[in-house]
């Protein structure tokens, strides 16, 4: 069984509430969540949420939902939270809630990537890398060896470093015993102070498969990636609203 977990954290710390953002009338985890309903790899989509009012405005919609504590430190720990009561899931995808433009085939091909019995824990990056995403410290950047697999994360990159790296993409999969290894380590002095949540996993000796794509995905973290976003996706927004919180 595979499921896909969406972390829905309303109290994010760049963007409070982005998540219930309206964009066309609905919230932006809204479309998160229809485009990973469209994945052919996922027997189940939740939302992993944490707060009565995020389960208030999602009710209207036809999502499967789990209240999550509020005290954890990182999306993947939330979603852990849910995997432990799925007892059947074996592969567990973490879908960011804050890409309404999600593409459910990235899903399907890094659902894919655990056909090789190797592979413990994956995640996508992205060949197109533009100059302002190179400048952007809000775009992560993945660093690859030669299996494919990711040496390491950066926020800033240097001009001799250009050539080495590929736009991550905030998706993770995991196999059950793995996602729960993770999870039961503290978060690791990198991951703390680089607010980087994959530098856990490589500070434990868990390696992460990369599935390289030449995606847009685009990431929400400020009112104007959200402008941005809804423009691509010909939504309006109330942004008086949005600031208001």
């Amino acid at each position: 069984m595979v499921i896909g977990v969406i972390p829905a954290r309303l109290d994010s710390t760049r963007f409070p509430k982005k998540i219930l953002a309206n964009m066309g009338g609905k919230p932006m985890v809204s479309y998160v969540a229809e485009q990973a309903t469209k994945s052919e790899r996922l027997d189940k989509v939740i939302l992993a949420i944490d707060a009565k009012e995020t389960e208030q405005i999602l009710l209207d919609y036809d999502f499967e939902l789990v209240m999550t504590s509020k005290n954890h430190t990182s999306g993947t720990d939330r979603v852990a939270e849910v995997a432990k009561g799925e007892l059947e899931a074996e592969i567990i995808i973490n879908i960011q809630g804050d890409e309404p433009l999600l593409d459910p085939k990235l899903i399907d091909g890094l659902v894919d990537l655990f056909h090789d019995p190797s592979v413990e824990m994956a995640t996508v990056v992205s060949r197109k890398l533009t100059v302002t995403d190179l400048l952007n410290p809000n775009v992560v950047k993945a660093v690859l060896d030669e299996n494919q697999n990711t040496q390491d994360f950066k926020r800033n990159v240097f001009d001799m470093e250009i050539g080495a790296v590929y736009r991550h993409i905030g998706m993770y999969g995991f196999k059950r015993n793995t996602l729960f290894e993770f999870t039961d380590q503290k978060p690791s002095e990198r991951e703390q102070k680089k607010s980087l949540e994959q530098f856990r996993a490589l500070d434990f000796g868990i390696p992460i498969k990369a599935l390289i794509t030449n995606c847009d995905q685009m990431a929400v973290d400020t009112l104007e990636d959200l402008q941005r976003v809804a423009a691509v996706m010909g939504l309006d927004l109330d942004e008086e609203k949005i600031m208001d919180g």
